[in-house]
């Protein structure tokens, strides 16, 4: 049992010895003799280096852009006041005159109490058998757009003529056109429906009905029922103002109806007990 006691104990002086002689074994890095005064002779070094090389590589002032040129070199906008107000000026003698001049002239030559229904009174038209027209007026123009020749008819079939023209006709054709020109096939003419023998009186011998065959165009494209019907494009814009004259006229044929009507629109202002015949 000594000896274990003795052994422990030698091992304990051992180990004790051991620690004391630490600090002068240690492993940690011993600092070389003057490196501090060489460090610091580097930084420096290194730092004029630096400058050196950085003092040509600082940033350059943009030149001003046109835009900015452009903008100072305008006049300032002075303060607005009742004097300088930036609402249009009123329009000038001439040009007031002018205006209701045109607007006179307009109201002149317009039937059936429509300033936009333009032509001349006719009065009563009388025809063989049933045929006529009460209060006939001759079309010009309706809505702006003119008639290839003057048409005669009565005021219901005008205004409906008109409200077509406005509310189809025009907008239909606003990107193609606009439209300046109906091209009239058949007016007022005392016959039966279709020129057959026989046959019942037609409405155009009434005053009642018009006949369109194509539409000019401002830069003098003409598209006409006949071969328009047939194309992409102008099949489509003549297809809708057909089926919207469906209201405003009682009667509405096109290429679809019969071979009579293969190359024009027919509309007319029969009443029909149904509603209007649209086809």
């Amino acid at each position: 049992m000594r000896g274990v006691w003795a052994a422990a104990l030698t091992l304990c002086l051992i180990g004790g010895a051991g620690v004391a002689n630490a600090p002068d074994r240690s492993l940690r890095p011993v600092e070389r003799p003057g490196s501090a005064t060489d460090v610091a002779v580097s930084e420096a070094a290194v730092a004029v280096a630096i400058s050196e090389v950085t003092s040509g590589m600082r940033p350059q002032m943009r030149p001003p852009s046109p835009q900015v040129t452009q903008a100072a070199a305008r006049a300032p906008i002075p303060a607005q006041g009742p004097d300088s107000s930036l609402r249009p000026e009123p329009r000038t003698e001439e040009v007031e005159k002018a205006f209701l001049f045109k607007k006179r002239k307009l109201r002149k030559g317009s039937v059936c109490d429509n300033i936009e229904i333009q032509g001349d009174v006719v009065g009563n038209v009388d025809g063989s058998g049933a045929c006529g027209i009460v209060d006939a007026v001759r079309v010009r123009s309706v809505a702006g757009v003119r008639l290839s020749q003057p048409a005669l008819m009565n005021c219901a079939t005008a205004h409906a003529l008109h409200s077509w023209t406005t509310r189809s006709l025009k907008p239909t054709f606003r990107r193609r056109g606009p439209v300046v020109e109906m091209r009239v096939a058949a007016h007022y003419a005392c016959r039966t429906r279709n020129n057959r023998k026989g046959a019942r009186l037609s409405e155009h011998a009434k005053g009642n009905a018009i006949d369109l065959s194509g539409f000019t165009m401002m830069d003098g494209e003409v598209i006409t029922v006949l071969d328009g019907w047939r194309r992409g494009a102008s099949r489509r814009l003549l297809q809708r103002v057909w089926k919207d004259a469906c209201g405003p006229f009682g009667t509405v044929l096109g290429p679809n109806a019969d071979r009579y009507h293969r190359d024009h629109f027919h509309f007319d202002t029969a009443a029909h007990r149904g509603g209007a015949y649209c086809r």
